[in-house]
């Protein structure tokens, strides 16, 4: 059963237009405090992400991963707490249909299927139900495979696969699962980037959130082309099998080497510490010590660097405040434009 899709009514505010890049938790925390603000919000998501609900969905009916659209949706929808709790319910793990299956995730897996296999649409079609502040775009309209090469030349496919080898990442790319096709961005990506006042890159996972997206080669030559303000926003802790014992200026470097040419021209950074109790505390222990503050570095590598606190403390994790980001970003863009 196939539905015809009107074309979405893009709801313009006066203020600026900003493009969101990345995956993961630190997405949704942005967009929920953009929202708030006069700007036109489009959010850019990975579909790389082969783990947990998503995977198992992308692995059944070979739809996108859904769960990250899933968040960036709730972010941006004035939807009252009960709705979204029910679109962000998850199934109790010894439900052993649904285990681990968030509704939400059904849903977009649903209309997916509902219009052909077409996740644009489907998400299109959502966005209306939700009355979406915004636009929320799958990076590529097609789940990807995400390979990572290691220093000592070993390869492993698949983003839930990468931490666990424990080994230094020499590179990361992403394929199709037909290997004759290279992954194309989705409708409207590139567009956004192009015509975007400022780009915002993560926070997330350098690795599995922030370059499956930006090796979709359109859409890294976009993030090198565009004449927006580029922003990449730094994580807070280091992560286990990926960016361990990193400083933010490798960060960058590892941004940079990958894209062929330096394309960050800002880097928010947090300097407050993180309490002691906190570290190698995390769920799973995923993330491990506080990243290293190397403004030199930054600076080497042409990077205008705005550090302050930045961090959040709560349900005995490590966060970005949410506000004090989007605060900076919008004082940055003062400054861009008065420059």
């Amino acid at each position: 059963m196939i539905f015809e899709v009107e074309p979405q009514e893009k709801k313009r505010k006066k203020g600026p237009k900003i493009t969101v890049i990345g995956g993961g938790t630190g997405l949704p925390v942005l967009l929920r405090n953009l929202r708030k603000k006069d700007a036109e919000v489009t959010a850019i998501v990975t579909v790389a992400d082969d783990g947990g609900s998503s995977g198992v969905i992308r692995d059944y009916i070979n739809v996108v991963p859904p769960g990250d659209i899933r968040n960036c949706l709730c972010a941006l929808s004035p939807m009252n707490s009960l709705q979204k709790d029910i679109f962000q319910y998850r199934f109790k793990s010894d439900d052993q249909f649904f285990a681990g299956h968030a509704i939400g995730n059904l849903i977009i897996a649903a209309l997916t299927e509902m219009h052909g296999n077409n996740i644009f649409d489907a998400i299109r079609l959502l966005s209306r139900m939700m009355s979406i502040e915004g636009h929320v775009y799958p990076a590529a309209e097609e789940p990807l495979l995400l390979r990572a090469e290691f220093e000592d030349g070993t390869i492993v496919d698949g983003e839930s696969q990468l931490a666990k080898h424990r080994k230094k990442i020499k590179h990361v790319s992403v394929h199709t699962y037909d290997e004759n096709r290279k992954p194309i961005a989705s409708r409207e990506v590139v567009e956004a980037i192009m015509e975007a006042d400022m780009v915002v890159i993560g926070p997330g996972s350098l690795y599995t959130s922030i370059l499956p997206n930006l090796m979709i080669e359109d859409i890294g030559r976009a993030v090198c082309e565009t004449k927006a303000e580029v922003v990449y926003i730094c994580n807070i802790m280091t992560q286990l099998g990926e960016t361990e014992h990193f400083a933010d200026s490798d960060h960058v470097r590892v941004l940079h080497e990958h894209l062929g040419e330096r394309f960050i021209d800002t880097v928010l950074v947090n300097t407050e510490s993180v309490p002691e109790e906190y570290l190698n505390q995390q769920k799973h222990e995923e993330y491990l010590y506080q990243v290293k503050y190397d403004f030199q570095g930054l600076r080497d590598q042409g990077c205008r660097v705005i550090s302050t606190d930045f961090l959040k403390l709560r349900e005995n994790g490590v966060y970005h405040d949410g506000q004090k980001v989007i605060d900076e970003l919008f004082t940055l863009l003062r400054s861009v434009k008065h420059d």
